[in-house]
């Protein structure tokens, strides 16, 4: 029964090697396919945003910036606009850094700001699994 192995192989192995090209009119896409998944699961687990809880806008911290389908994780971001009034809630955001792998999984450094002065980041680590990206520790880095 050889073939059964030999056909599961070479299923596995040419849907692995998807390339990515940028967007003409946008920025790059996440060179890993999994920094979208990453972020998802620490908006959805660690700050539990969702439908009942949509979240602040969006900050991409180091000139980081991964296009993503936010809706396919049941997420609605919108970007962070530094020059909003702060009447509409400009001095409120979430923001990611590029998540940063290794053999445990992610690490990615996270933060959110609630007002001027009120905020926290945090540090979370983040598995693959059957159930795909799942966060599973966060620890807090600053307060404000």
């Amino acid at each position: 029964m050889r073939p059964v192995p030999a056909l599961i192989a070479s299923v596995l192995l040419t849907g692995c090697a998807t390339p990515v090209e940028p967007a003409p009119d946008g920025p790059p896409a996440a060179q890993d396919g999994d920094d979208c998944a990453v972020i998802a699961a620490v908006a959805r687990e660690h700050f539990r945003f969702g439908p009942d809880n949509p979240p602040p806008p969006v900050r991409f911290m180091g000139g980081y910036a991964p296009r993503c389908d936010w809706s396919r994780y049941g997420l609605a971001f919108t970007p962070y606009d530094r020059d909003a009034p702060e009447s509409s809630g400009g001095r409120r955001w979430v923001s990611f850094e590029r998540p940063r792998y290794d053999g445990q999984g992610a690490l990615i450094k996270v933060g959110v700001m609630h007002g001027p002065l009120a905020g926290q980041g945090s540090e979370c680590r983040v598995r693959s699994g059957f159930a795909g990206w799942t966060v599973s520790e966060c620890r807090a880095t600053w307060v404000s």
